[in-house]
């Protein structure tokens, strides 16, 4: 049985060491627009945090920043400082890994975009094949490490071309 009244996702959260960093990155790199911040958030004398986010009852969340990107992806973007925070970056093929992928246009020009903006690509682009023919991709690396991916199907994927939503 499908989720009730399911529509659409709705934000992506994920933490960041540099929250300035991070603000200069998502804005004057990638165009976000900033929405508004949130915080700082604690509860000394409860298990608040540790009840409903699921972290340390004693990590404070610093401060979080919302993002728009482009006319539908929206970054809540977290600073936090906790007693067991790990630094580790998760790659794609570590359990809880992921990357954020970003529909661009022309893929070519954003490729020269972040590169002029001393950011780090990944080897690439890459043509899909198969059902997602049609598609080209690149990673790319925030400054704290976290991955990126561009991609660009201007004529659509092969298999949205085949199995048209009606």
């Amino acid at each position: 049985m499908p989720m009730p009244g399911l529509r659409r996702m709705d934000h992506v959260g994920f933490t960041v060491p540099d929250l300035d960093q991070a603000h200069r990155f998502l804005v004057d790199v990638l165009g976000c627009e900033y929405l508004y911040s949130l915080g700082p958030f604690r509860h000394d004398d409860s298990d608040w945090m540790a009840e409903h986010l699921g972290v340390h009852p004693r990590a404070e969340m610093v401060e979080n920043r919302w993002f728009r990107c482009g006319d539908q992806a929206v970054f809540e973007v977290f600073h936090y400082r906790s007693p067991d925070q790990r630094d580790a970056i998760p790659r794609n093929s570590d359990i809880g890994g992921h990357h954020i992928a970003l529909y661009v246009e022309d893929l070519d020009a954003a490729i020269t975009h972040l590169e002029e903006s001393g950011v780090r690509v990944l080897a690439g682009p890459t043509a899909s094949r198969g059902p997602a023919e049609g598609n080209r991709w690149i990673y790319f690396l925030s400054p704290w490490g976290m991955q990126f991916e561009l991609v660009s199907y201007p004529g659509g994927k092969r298999w949205d071309r085949e199995n048209p939503r009606v």
